[in-house]
């Protein structure tokens, strides 16, 4: 772990205040809402920015819940210092996506095992080719079994992790990743499963559908911060 100091410019948190389980919604409200509905013995330890993060107790084992914001460069932050000054071991993004594969619905649950993008976060690894970022295999065996103890279907296969929301071939170029199998798309998880590698710690996308923007079907803010359950029930048991 790095020696630099703490808090970070971003976590408010001392050495010792974030477990090595950490699950990171997008949404800093999604993490109020965990830690206040799921976790025993909790206590705020960061505020800075509004990106709350808590850490507590979940059946016995102590967890932590930060908001990773939206996008890749801010869960790179969030990612890069939860590893490198906190220790950090496992990285759990709980998240919203929207449907690419007609086989998904609204609040299907999708598992990342490996992360398509049309960003350069790459590009910092001087590589000599194209980097795969994918899942830990730990944590996504572990998700798949939690999730049929649970009675829970899910979906298992690529994502795409994009830059751009409102992207300038709108509709057409979500199409282009449908035709490559890919499930659906969100704005995080590649640079999250990059920076896990870079380190040799584990991390794993469990996201939820709130939208299916190709049949123009989406769910309520209120309902992405407090109705994806069971995703959080998944993630809270790989802890």
């Amino acid at each position: 772990m790095s020696k630099s100091p703490v808090p970070t410019p971003h976590i408010g948190a001392q050495v010792g205040d974030i477990a090595e389980t950490v699950l990171l919604p997008g949404d800093p409200l999604r993490a109020k809402f965990i830690a206040e509905n799921f976790l025993e013995d909790v206590v705020e330890y960061n505020t800075v920015r509004g990106m709350y993060g808590y850490t507590g107790y979940y059946k016995g084992k102590r967890i932590s819940v930060q908001g990773s914001g939206m996008g890749m460069p801010s869960i790179g932050i969030y990612s890069f210092e939860l590893i490198h000054f906190y220790g950090v071991k496992n990285l759990i993004r709980i998240g919203s996506a929207g449907a690419l594969s007609d086989k998904l619905d609204l609040y299907d649950i999708v598992i990342g095992m490996g992360a398509c993008t049309d960003s350069n976060f790459a590009s910092q690894y001087n590589l000599p080719g194209t980097y795969a970022p994918i899942a830990s295999y730990e944590l996504v065996e572990k998700a798949v079994s939690v999730a049929k103890e649970q009675g829970v279907d899910v979906h298992v296969g690529n994502i795409l992790s994009s830059d751009v929301f409102y992207g300038d071939e709108g509709l057409d170029g979500l199409r282009k990743w449908t035709k490559m199998g890919v499930l659906c798309v969100e704005m995080e998880a590649a640079a999250l499963y990059m920076n896990a590698a870079r380190a040799g710690v584990n991390a794993l996308a469990i996201l939820t559908i709130s939208d299916c923007p190709l049949e123009g079907k989406a769910t309520t803010a209120h309902e992405r911060q407090v109705a994806f359950t069971k995703m959080m029930d998944i993630a809270l048991n790989l802890a």
